[in-house]
């Protein structure tokens, strides 16, 4: 039997996020429009700096809980990673579909809204309530695969 295009395009955002670089959770997103995948995108260190696995992860150093004080984080979230590959190459993503491996947090869930993104899929829970009340209100569901 042939996979719907949801588990088509989970199974690749599963793949991308092991590219993640994290020591605490592997993320990929892929931003998709018109079943063409337009960006993809996987947490990790901002291009050429070092990598959490190289220099340890400064949140479990200072036992910070998930989904708390991200800005003490030297890695870029992957949906945000999918969104920079789209302004870098020029590709509109607004009216795009998400699909990522866990619930965006509240920062990328601003980020999506801002940049037009019509639905989020993810089989995954991130504890940020925030994020889902202000998706919810954008308009924007989180739907499970």
């Amino acid at each position: 039997m042939r996979p719907t295009w949801d588990e088509y395009f989970m199974e690749i955002t599963q793949l991308v996020a092991k590219r993640s670089t994290c020591l605490r959770r592997q993320v990929g997103a892929l931003l998709v429009k018109d079943r063409r995948i337009l960006t993809t995108g996987y947490n990790g260190s901002p291009s050429g700096l070092a990598h959490c696995r190289d220099t340890g992860c400064l949140r479990e150093r200072l036992k910070i809980p998930s989904g708390e004080r991200n800005e003490l984080c030297r890695g870029i979230h992957a949906e945000q990673n999918a969104i920079v590959q789209a302004a870098l190459h020029g590709v509109i993503i607004q009216g795009a579909t998400l699909y990522v491996t866990h619930q965006p947090c509240v920062v990328c869930a601003k980020m999506l809204i801002n940049a037009g993104i019509v639905e989020i899929i993810t089989p995954g829970d991130y504890p940020d309530a925030l994020a889902r009340e202000l998706l919810e209100e954008a308009g924007i569901p989180i739907r499970r695969p």
